[in-house]
């Protein structure tokens, strides 16, 4: 496929795009900028497009997986926008107007989690801010199948110096 039939191609399908992006943002700005980075990427990667093979599935799953690594990276940072008319920023770190139970609470399972043997509460406390399973290895020189079980097990003594919030497990 010659560069000339690439854009075309590309150019060709831009409206299903937009209306794709749109399902994705739920947000015309943001899906006008997701085409055009789809659109950038496509170009960019084109000579990854294996001629014969069908052009709009290859150019959605660009789309696709561009809007799931943004995603990811906004719940990542702890900042997700809310796109009703308000327009909210909606942080996931807790607010200050917590209420007193919650914040009992709280203190209640972090005392426990500090109660944890240094050997599960490292790992666990690493997983619980986000880190995979190979970056704890890594940071903690031991085998990953160390780590699954360590943080397995802290779960469940976790779950049993907690049996007051074991329900809400359900």
């Amino acid at each position: 496929m010659s560069t000339l039939e690439f854009n075309e191609a590309l150019i060709d399908i831009e409206n299903n795009l937009r209306s794709f992006a749109l399902g994705f943002t739920r947000n015309n700005e943001d899906a006008k900028d997701l085409t055009q980075e789809t659109m950038l990427k496509a170009i960019t990667y084109k000579n990854y497009y294996t001629p014969q093979t069908n052009f709009k599935a290859w150019v959605f799953t660009i789309m696709r997986n561009i809007f799931i690594n943004q995603y990811r990276r906004k719940v990542k940072s702890g900042t997700i926008f809310d796109n009703s008319k308000e327009l909210f920023l909606i942080t996931n770190s807790p607010g200050k107007d917590e209420n007193p139970v919650s914040q009992i609470a709280t203190k209640d399972i972090e005392s426990k989690i500090d109660g944890l043997s240094e050997e599960y509460k490292d790992p666990f406390v690493m997983h619980f801010k986000g880190f995979k399973y190979k970056e704890i290895a890594d940071k903690l020189g031991i085998p990953i199948g160390t780590v699954k079980s360590r943080i397995f097990i802290a779960r469940k003594k976790l779950i049993d110096l907690l049996p007051d919030y074991s329900l809400s497990l359900n």
